[in-house]
């Protein structure tokens, strides 16, 4: 490389764009333009509900079903902004974005997780005084919006249920929160048909409200820490350590950064001290190595640059892992 004589950098993606890496990544990922017809599907559903639930919540006097109708407008924003970004995020690489631009799709993720999280409080803050003034709607209506709600919505998150982004794991958790959302309608209204417990509406919706809330939040947290590029996978770290660090030629290593493009594209650079001073063919040859070792795990960019033993690192405070101490 430019303005290091002494060092060796290589990338391994030509390694893995022929070798077992392709074939294995390609068996767990589903393709982009499958990920992106599921989201639109479960935005023109959501949408498309959400105007009806408006209609449903005058029609049987729910303020219940109008809450839920505010809350699916607001899911239906946040899978709109998720499907756009998720196309966004299929442009190529380019000298503004080198990576690309799939940390979009993470965006994504997080700011619907804030979304999702933000409504979660909303709906409690409305449910929670009802307790004290318990309404009794109209019920017949309540049960065919009930049944609607739990056939399209439940429609929605099984289409989503498909994908492994974490957009779309977001999104899922929308869509679920309306389902068991309509599910308890359905209860209340089964039971108020003959009932008048006007009381359990509230109860069920701070009951599927917090759940959902508790899930998402910890979706979130995994999200935020991705975004800010933490470690992935803590297990994913250690292996990859321990392999470089047993790799016949490796003394130590040093400036090991394991961080994510979107929760399922990893990042890896590294240096590696050499154990002698190899000619370029033995450099060639431990890169081959290398590339075989690394080649069962989802990396998809992969820098491992060479240090001989007298070399001074470029890059200050490093921290050495050495050979049997540190894997």
């Amino acid at each position: 490389m430019p303005g290091q004589p002494e060092g060796v950098s290589m990338g391994f993606s030509g390694f893995f764009a022929e070798g077992p890496m392709h074939s294995h990544q390609h068996h767990h990922h589903h393709t982009p333009d499958a990920s992106g017809r599921r989201i639109g599907q479960a935005f023109f559903l959501n949408l498309s509900f959400a105007i009806i639930e408006f209609i449903g919540g005058v029609l049987t006097n729910s303020t219940a079903i109008m809450a839920d109708a505010v809350h699916d407008l607001g899911d239906s924003l946040s899978i709109g902004s998720a499907w756009i970004l998720n196309r966004l995020g299929r442009r190529s690489a380019n000298s503004d974005f080198t990576y690309g631009y799939q940390r979009l799709s993470l965006f994504g993720a997080l700011i619907n997780g804030v979304v999702l999280v933000a409504g979660s409080v909303w709906v409690l803050s409305q449910v929670i005084p009802r307790l004290a003034d318990p309404v009794m709607p109209v019920t017949e209506g309540m049960l065919g919006l009930a049944v609607l709600g739990v056939t399209v919505n439940g429609f929605a998150a099984y289409r989503l249920s498909a994908g492994t982004s974490l957009n779309e794991k977001v999104l899922n958790w929308h869509l679920l929160e309306d389902v068991l959302g309509w599910v308890a309608v359905l209860v209340v209204a089964l039971i108020m048909q003959f009932v008048h417990w006007p009381i359990l509406d509230p109860l069920l919706s701070i009951a599927f409200t917090g759940f959902i809330l508790l899930n998402v939040a910890r979706l979130l947290w995994s999200t935020g820490k991705l975004f800010f590029q933490g470690v992935p996978d803590a297990a994913l770290l250690r292996d990859v350590r321990h392999t470089l660090l047993e790799t016949e030629g490796v003394e130590s290593a040093h400036h090991l950064h394991l961080w994510s493009l979107d929760g399922e594209h990893h990042v890896l650079t590294v240096h590696l001290v050499l154990t002698e001073d190899f000619d370029p063919a033995q450099q060639m040859q431990l890169k081959t190595d290398i590339a075989a070792r690394l080649s069962g795990f989802e990396l998809t960019h992969t820098t491992i640059e060479f240090e001989f033993a007298e070399e001074v690192c470029r890059d200050h405070g490093a921290l050495r892992l050495v050979r049997g101490g540190g894997g």
